[in-house]
């Protein structure tokens, strides 16, 4: 283990020569100023773990050297230690952002706790993470064998994110591709689940999930109906890892009073997914109730279009007359508007807002190459998506509606996945272009490497024409053109994509908040 190097800064060094003999016989690696500049100095040249610092002393205060440290160095803990225990000196360390304080005379079993919970505190989490996951390891893969239900697939993801969750705060990259090979074979047997399971589900199956076109009915319905103000906050793109990141911002304002995780229907793609979400119906039932809010793959226009309509159609079908708003947000203007008007959006009972960043942000990571770095792996992703949420008008909305005591859904229609490897597929030129999944009619591929399904039909999915049929990617896979196929594979190898066959794009969050008093 590498030796912790220590910084102990006090005008009366000499003084303390016991304390850093008793640290050095500990195995902690000291060194020694006697004033502000010298610190400073040691802190320009050389890399501490830990900073002790001496509040008075002649010269630059601790405050004063504390904040130029910080400057220097913004990350490094600095434990403060004083002879006061005045409130307004405490106020300004803290407000400082000291690790720490002590007061005057300090032991060693003081200073040694101090290091503890400040430096070592991080090393034994980290050990405490890794053979957590390593005596977790057995019974995640029984659990992935045994999956039968899709409450049990539910049960097994959710472990799986808290563990992916934990693992990437470690530094252990082993640990972290052990990891990943269980999460990808996971998502191997979850592809079979689905295979053996999809269209039996939309053929009337009792045990089938919660599915998109339900959403409204059986779970927003009923929270109006209790003559609640709901405001449902459609994230698109949104996945459950992404959700528990930004969990403990929205902890603050609102308590969760119900998580959770729905099933996407197929293809987990905005213009199927989400329109079933706001028609109350699958997509072959939209074409054929509603052809003129339905355009196929093949057809020019926006697909996404007519969601409002949509949405009005299914409350008249229902015999729901509550008072109404949609607006969908894919510009900070819009969302900003919004937070502008609050009491006007107040006077509805069913406020639906659509919010487009994530979806925006995995389409400007294949095609920009400074997001592509930004967002280079999975944690980059997610914390591009945490710090937009910190500073965007959604979170602000979001306080707002706390103090207005507001009951808030917050949900998407599919998520999305990082695509590692492709499958060759063969179709002609009106074959859909999406990476994850392909509809047409003269479709040649290994069917061993995807979910075919061969008469749309039962899979209430519309039909260009006769022969059409559809294919979904598995896993982290993506299709491919043998035309021009390693380009297109450089192109689109480690982007985030959406349409398939995943736990990440299928099993996603449907989650009910109330505000906090």
């Amino acid at each position: 283990m590498k030796s912790i190097k220590i910084l102990w800064t006090d005008d009366e060094i000499d003084l303390l020569r016991p304390h850093i003999l008793f640290l050095e016989e500990k195995g902690y690696d000291l060194s020694t100023a006697s004033n502000g500049d010298d610190a400073i100095e040691e802190v320009r040249k050389h890399d501490f773990d830990l900073i002790f610092l001496d509040e008075n002393m002649p010269g630059l205060s601790g405050l004063q050297t504390l904040t130029i440290i910080k400057e220097i160095k913004p990350d490094i803990p600095v434990i403060m230690i004083t002879k006061s225990e005045e409130e307004d000196i405490m106020d300004q360390a803290i407000g400082s952002k000291i690790a720490d304080y002590l007061i005057k005379p300090v032991n060693p079993k003081q200073i040694l706790l101090s290091i503890k919970k400040n430096i070592d505190t991080k090393r034994l989490i980290s050990e405490k993470t890794l053979s957590g996951y390593q005596s977790e390891f057995g019974k995640i893969g029984l659990q992935i064998s045994e999956a039968k239900t899709f409450d049990n697939w539910v049960e097994l993801y959710k472990k799986l994110v808290f563990w992916e969750l934990e693992l990437e705060q470690n530094e252990e990259s082993g640990m972290q591709e052990v990891f990943q090979m269980q999460k990808s074979d996971a998502n191997n047997n979850f592809a079979r689940f689905i295979k053996n399971n999809y269209e039996l589900w939309l053929s009337g199956d009792p045990s089938k999930p919660m599915l998109s076109p339900n959403l409204f009915k059986d779970r927003i319905f009923p929270l109006l109906d209790q003559e609640q103000k709901v405001f449902v906050l459609v994230i698109d793109n949104f996945r459950y890892d992404q959700w528990k990141l930004i969990q403990p911002l929205i902890s603050e304002y609102f308590t969760v009073e119900s998580e959770e995780l729905y099933c996407s229907i197929l293809p987990t793609a905005t213009q199927y997914a989400r329109n079933a979400i706001f028609a109350g119906l699958m997509p072959s039932e939209i074409e054929k109730l509603y052809p003129e809010y339905w355009l196929n793959d093949d057809e020019e226009g926006g697909k996404n279009m007519k969601e409002e309509e949509l949405l009005r159609a299914q409350l008249k079908r229902y015999g729901k007359d509550y008072k109404s708003f949609y607006e969908k947000v894919s510009r900070l203007k819009t969302g900003e508007k919004l937070v502008e008007n609050i009491a006007d959006l107040l006077n509805n009972q069913l406020n639906v807002l659509v919010y487009n960043y994530i979806d925006m942000l995995s389409h400007a990571r294949t095609e920009i190459e400074m997001i592509r770095e930004l967002a280079n792996d999975e944690p980059a992703y997610r914390s591009l998506t945490l710090s937009w949420f910190k500073h965007s008008p959604l979170f602000t909305l979001i306080k707002e509606l706390q103090q207005q005591k507001v009951k808030i859904v917050i949900t998407t229609d599919h998520g999305t996945v990082r695509v590692q490897n492709p499958v060759k597929v063969v179709g002609d030129k009106n074959t859909s272009t999406n990476l994850r999944y392909k509809n047409g009619r003269n479709l040649n591929y290994n069917p061993k490497e995807v979910f075919e399904i061969r008469n749309p039909e039962k899979a209430y999915l519309p039909k260009s024409n006769l022969s059409t049929s559809y294919i979904f990617a598995l896993n982290n896979d993506f299709l491919a053109y043998p035309n021009n196929f390693n380009y297109y594979v450089s192109y689109y190898k480690d982007s985030f994509q959406h349409g398939g066959v995943s736990m990440e794009e299928m099993i996603i969050p449907f989650i009910i908040l109330s505000p906090n008093n």
